[in-house]
């Protein structure tokens, strides 16, 4: 997965989990020393082509400093990944530092150690509060927050000035009022992506931007009288003619370049955007601005994976925080993401990124941001149920009908 974050768990198979098993670099987390050090098993992630390297030399960083330590390094693809470390677990060979997105099964199954054991306490405070809520179950952190994405509205301000618009929308009245201006231009004012691709954050932006949301990790509330406000604002949006032609078709990466190639008013985007654009169209004049809501309350979806401890034969938790506090220091922290195009999730990675204009917009939002209810058992059937069905809004589908069929899929009926 290159610059985006992956979310919901592959299915495993025999033959592929074999397979992967077998080329793996490390036998698991069981033994515990090599050469008098003691050896630290980390399996992450591929973002990019450049993941490996940039690990490699945190690694590199870190044995100088603790000559004690060793960190065997295995880095999978987000096709593999989810295959790969279910295999270990039931082998027991589990590494001792794993990344990736979900971690509350691995958590029920009493698997990871909690986040207070193996990160320091000022390491454990530097994390946004609102990815350290995400971060954990019944009160119990369990996630090292690693990297964040989140989304602002993308505008284009040469379709602004043409149609006379003066700053970007903060209300949903204020946005209506921008895309009858951009409609009476001439110019498609906005793109709203609800094919099967991501349907659940273009949806996402709408309810919670009505003050609604999906919920949490005890209660789904797909119906709720505030989401069906905000499907309603969707389809009144939609009807209007306000949108491309069938939205419930259409995805969100192509979508987004056709904002890029300068054919859309507004989009959603996200932080990995800004260098699309800049790759593919460097003299587009675009701005970031919060997404309009009901209210104009600031809001953003945030999206976040997570580095998480497994508790093997052997303690290691000293050596795990040792790590983990390195590699969560400032300098370290910020390179890494940086590099990667994403978002810090510590507040001083926050301060030390601040001044880079092409992403402060994403990290003034963090602290407002909102999040999928991934530890909630029946997310996964209600984000197949918004993605194969909420495209019917453009299709006349009610609002609330619609949503009540939602909530019966999320809960299994």
């Amino acid at each position: 997965m290159k610059k985006s974050l992956r979310w919901g768990a592959a299915v495993a198979t025999a033959a592929v989990a074999t397979m992967t098993l077998a080329s793996c670099g490390f036998s698991g987390g069981s033994g515990g020393s090599s050469g008098g050090a003691q050896t630290l098993d980390l399996m992450v992630a591929s973002y990019s082509d450049n993941t490996k390297t940039e690990w490699q030399q945190i690694i590199k960083d870190f044995e100088a400093k603790n000559s004690d330590i060793k960190v065997n390094l295995d880095v999978e693809s987000w096709t593999d990944i989810n295959n790969v470390i279910k295999t270990r677990i039931q082998a027991q060979k589990q590494p001792d530092i794993l990344n990736i997105d979900a971690f509350a099964g691995f958590a029920a199954d009493d698997l990871l150690y909690p986040a207070k054991d193996i990160v320091s306490s000022a390491t454990l405070d530097d994390f946004q509060d609102a990815f350290k809520k995400n971060a954990s179950i019944d009160g119990t952190q369990y996630g090292l927050p690693f990297i964040a994405s989140a989304r602002a509205l993308f505008y284009n301000k040469d379709d602004f000035s043409k149609a006379g618009i003066s700053a970007p929308p903060k209300t949903w009245a204020e946005f209506e009022d921008a895309a009858a201006k951009l409609k009476a231009a001439g110019i498609t004012p906005y793109g709203m992506p609800l094919g099967s691709e991501e349907a659940q954050a273009e949806t996402a932006i709408w309810f919670y931007g009505a003050g609604g949301g999906y919920g949490d990790a005890k209660k789904l509330t797909i119906d709720s009288s505030e989401n069906v406000e905000g499907a309603t604002e969707m389809q009144k949006i939609i009807t209007q003619g306000y949108t491309q032609a069938n939205p419930g078709s259409t995805n969100r990466t192509p979508l987004l370049n056709v904002f890029i190639q300068g054919q859309l008013g507004m989009q959603v985007g996200l932080p990995p955007t800004v260098g699309q654009i800049k790759d593919k169209n460097p003299s587009l004049q675009y701005g970031i601005a919060p997404i309009p809501t009901k209210d104009g309350s600031p809001f953003t979806l945030g999206v976040a994976d997570h580095l998480m401890a497994f508790k093997n034969k052997t303690d290691k938790t000293a050596s795990i925080k040792k790590f983990l506090d390195y590699f969560y220091s400032k300098d370290v922290y910020t390179k890494w993401v940086s590099a990667e195009g994403f978002l810090p999730t510590t507040k001083s990675g926050a301060d030390a990124m601040g001044s880079d204009e092409t992403i402060k917009p994403f990290l003034d939002l963090l602290p407002n941001a909102k999040f999928y209810p991934s530890t909630n058992p029946n997310w996964s059937a209600a984000q197949g149920a918004i993605q194969s069905q909420i495209g019917q809004l453009g299709q006349g589908a009610k609002p609330e009908d619609l949503l009540k069929s939602i909530q019966a899929k999320a809960d299994g009926q």
